[in-house]
């Protein structure tokens, strides 16, 4: 492959959380109606060659895990299910985003678009981890970020979050 496409295209909403070590965006290939597996062929070109290591997938189904697969990509999936506690999953992913962290893996998390969920997860990691004292400049900091306000389910994430208990030294 030749020219501007060699290098893949960057996943749609892509945002740094965490310059160079954690991003949130749209699922690789673009959500459900307009997923498309060429594309996500072409993002996941683009997120091997920005040196991505991992890819958690927050998706109540497993879409995209084949194509991760496939191409020898690591991932983990912690399923935010709508209308179930999300704390179980949370606290497995926040602790897999610490440990990612902390043996210098560069980080990408997605659902199917970057939406209220992905954006309470990186705020609420922000809190847990102590990145970010409290929920509220975390909030406005995901919101600064993606640029678009946080809905009531990303809130509730964050809330939930916060509940949690603290992180464990790595």
């Amino acid at each position: 492959m030749r020219g501007k496409w060699a290098a893949g295209i960057p996943p749609r909403n892509f945002t740094w959380v965490i310059k160079d070590r954690l991003a949130v965006s749209e699922r690789p290939g673009g959500f459900a109606p307009n997923h498309r597996r060429v594309r996500r062929q072409d993002e996941i070109i683009w997120l091997r060659a920005q040196g991505f290591t991992l890819l958690v997938s927050l998706l109540p189904s497993h879409h995209n895990l084949q194509a991760y697969d496939d191409e020898h990509l690591a991932y983990a999936h912690f399923p935010l299910v709508p209308n179930v506690d999300p704390r179980p999953v949370l606290s497995d992913c926040f602790a897999d985003l610490e440990r990612s962290l902390h043996e210098g893996l560069q980080i990408l998390v997605h659902q199917e678009e970057l939406g209220d969920r992905v954006m309470g997860v990186a705020a609420g990691f922000l809190v847990w981890s102590g990145r970010i004292p409290a929920q509220p400049q975390a909030i406005a900091f995901v919101e600064h970020l993606v640029g678009h306000p946080m809905g009531s389910s990303g809130r509730e994430i964050v809330v939930a979050a916060a509940g949690l208990p603290p992180r464990q030294p790595v």
